[in-house]
């Protein structure tokens, strides 16, 4: 592993792999009555979120707890910054109180980047998520899940998502998770497409290694699993498309349009979900529906992550074990 993660397109197909691979022996831990590991015990981790978040915040301060590392939350609102501090200056407060590594999110793009080669810090940087740029470890969980739904749990080890079809539906140009999942899901051999109006398909996507579609209906009979994307309302400053109506009719999953999927298709969302636009209820609660899946893998994903960068120069496995016989 590289001393930081900022995009998913930094990382190789074995980089990935083992990535998932450790996210599984995390994800084992998980399921002993002590779930705690010692591996990171002594380290500290700041959350910095320039952002809103619920779902991520609380997946990484969980993964963070669970390798025993101490943990500093810190939100823009009511903080320095709201006062006008910049980043560099916070980032040089971090650097004084000795922190090993910063989770960042951020609404601009290139932050976190920007934070780890900068020299203001010298800590291990993951991105969190920037603007409308990246979420590695995103990517990262729904690789997880797919790969346990479509290839095995145990069957899955040491291999990657080669010949699987994966459809990405909706607001694409203001998407970072659409971003990662195009860049992560080619490195691990899957075939992509993406389905949009034209008016969100992103300038450029001609050079994304990927398809393009503008019909969801035909797309659908032939895909592994498909993702759909929330409309992204607080990055619009124009009128995209002409009503809610009218998207969810042409861009939203229902039931109907469930059923032309294969049997063995699974339905993903990054969440958070705006039930009755981009998905129904009823596919939202179906059991082909992985979205609470992807909220439990999340945390073993980002422990090793953590894990993997600061800590993993042995497997997983034997500190597991270790705290086990403990």
């Amino acid at each position: 592993m590289q001393r930081h993660l900022i995009s998913a397109a930094d990382l190789s197909r074995d980089d990935a792999v083992h990535v998932l691979d450790t996210a599984e022996e995390m994800a084992r831990v998980a399921d002993r009555p002590i779930k705690k590991l010692p591996t990171l015990r002594g380290r500290t981790i700041v959350n910095l979120f320039f952002e809103d978040s619920t779902r991520t915040r609380i997946s990484f301060e969980a993964a963070e707890k669970r390798l025993s590392a101490d943990v500093i939350n810190f939100s823009a609102k009511g903080s320095s910054v709201s006062k006008g501090e910049s980043l560099k200056d916070t980032a040089q407060t971090l650097e004084a109180m000795g922190v090993d590594a910063v989770v960042i999110r951020h609404g601009a793009s290139g932050a976190p980047y920007r934070l780890a080669t900068s020299g203001w810090i010298d800590a291990a940087v993951i991105n969190a998520g920037d603007g409308t740029h990246q979420h590695p470890t995103q990517a990262l969980l729904d690789a997880f899940t797919m790969r346990r739904r479509l290839v095995g749990r145990d069957t899955g080890l040491g291999r990657d998502l080669s010949g699987k079809r994966i459809t990405i539906v909706g607001d694409v140009l203001h998407s970072r998770v659409a971003r990662s999942n195009v860049d992560l899901l080619h490195t691990l051999g899957a075939e992509v497409t993406l389905v949009a109006p034209p008016t969100l398909v992103p300038v450029g996507v001609e050079t994304w290694p990927c398809e393009v579609s503008y019909d969801l209906d035909s797309t659908l009979p032939k895909s592994d699993a498909v993702m759909m994307l929330r409309v992204q309302r607080e990055r619009m400053n124009a009128a995209f498309f002409p009503t809610e109506r009218e998207y969810s009719r042409r861009y939203g999953l229902d039931g109907d349009r469930m059923a032309r999927m294969p049997e063995h298709a699974i339905v993903m969302h990054p969440g958070p979900m705006v039930r009755g636009m981009e998905i129904t209820a009823a596919v939202a609660d179906s059991d082909r529906c992985t979205v609470v899946e992807q909220v439990a893998n999340g945390v073993s994903i980002r422990m090793a992550v953590l894990y993997l960068l600061l800590g993993g120069n042995e497997p997983a496995v034997a500190h597991a074990r270790t705290t086990e016989e403990k």
